[in-house]
């Protein structure tokens, strides 16, 4: 057991309970109990060896630290639950994986990666301005996009009066009425993309997230989810951990969506930051033989 205490809402959210901030929302609502008393405050600390119930059941037990990568389907939002009723990620995932949250969201008509894990203080800290990691996507727009009419996004603009920070941009291709751009942001702002475009006079009609800092949606199918391998943990966010199943297994459903006649999610895209999702030896097919004498 830690001896260390822990503010409640930091200690619920490393367990995997929710965001600091849910879980202070969850003390105001009177759904957390501590020691068998209703909680009333978040400003109390906590260790292993105090009982904690949420909605009447145990807290989870912390646990090592997870991350996957997760291609979100088109139609889903990604929220725990709906007032709409409309479906969420959550009940797309495999029923094997645990409880996990997302860093970060996609809106309901974008696709493409979505890093989730079971721990609440990495997801806050992931998602933090302060953390500066590049998102990639790939944007197809309705019309003639030239560099003249993206230069205003490239240098930020004010759009309904709130400041949007420069975009990098790159034109990649026409396709009759339609073209592909390359879109990199460093904050997360409501439909920023889709905004800045309609701003410019093009319609998004597709939206495909390729990347999140380091990690890459590399060939993941719509529905996969892959978890990422402890080394790369340690590597790129500095958690010295071992994650107690195998390295990048793989949990999917069937893919939903058809890209024989879209350009692959991934095309264009730099080889800057991008993690080792690589197979052992690929491309070296004489790689590991032992060298006949």
């Amino acid at each position: 057991m830690s001896n260390e205490p822990e503010r409640i809402a930091k200690f619920l959210a490393r367990a995997g309970v929710a965001s600091r901030r849910e879980v202070e929302r969850m003390i105001a609502a009177g759904r957390i109990h501590l020691n068998g008393e209703v909680l009333t405050t978040p400003a109390v600390k906590v260790t292993d060896a105090d009982k904690i119930d949420v909605d009447k059941k145990p807290a989870p037990v912390k646990q090592q630290a997870r991350f996957w990568r997760y291609y979100k389907p088109v139609g889903l939002v990604t929220t725990e639950r709906d007032e709409k009723g409309r479906k969420t990620i959550f009940e797309d995932l495999p029923e094997d994986m645990p409880r996990v949250m997302s860093v970060g969201r996609l809106d309901i008509n974008s696709e493409g990666l979505l890093l989730l894990t079971n721990d609440g203080e990495l997801k806050r800290k992931l998602e933090l301005p302060s953390t500066g990691w590049l998102r990639k996507y790939r944007v197809r727009v309705n019309g003639n996009p030239t560099d003249e009419m993206l230069e205003p996004l490239r240098r930020g603009a004010v759009i309904d009066r709130e400041a949007f920070k420069p975009m990098q941009i790159t034109l990649d291709r026409q396709q009759g009425s339609n073209a592909w751009l390359t879109v990199g942001l460093r904050e997360g702002k409501y439909r920023e993309i889709r905004r800045a475009m309609d701003f410019v006079g093009l319609r998004v009609n597709r939206l495909i997230r390729v990347s999140y800092g380091p990690f890459q949606l590399e060939d993941l199918t719509p529905s996969q989810a892959v978890e990422i391998r402890a080394k790369t943990l340690r590597d790129q966010l500095g958690i010295d951990t071992v994650t107690p199943h195998k390295p990048e297994e793989t949990t999917e459903r069937p893919a939903r969506a058809n890209f024989k006649k879209t350009p692959r999610p991934n095309a264009g895209r730099p080889n800057s930051g991008r993690t080792n999702t690589t197979k052992p030896n690929s491309g070296r097919p004489n790689a590991g033989r032992p060298k006949r004498r």
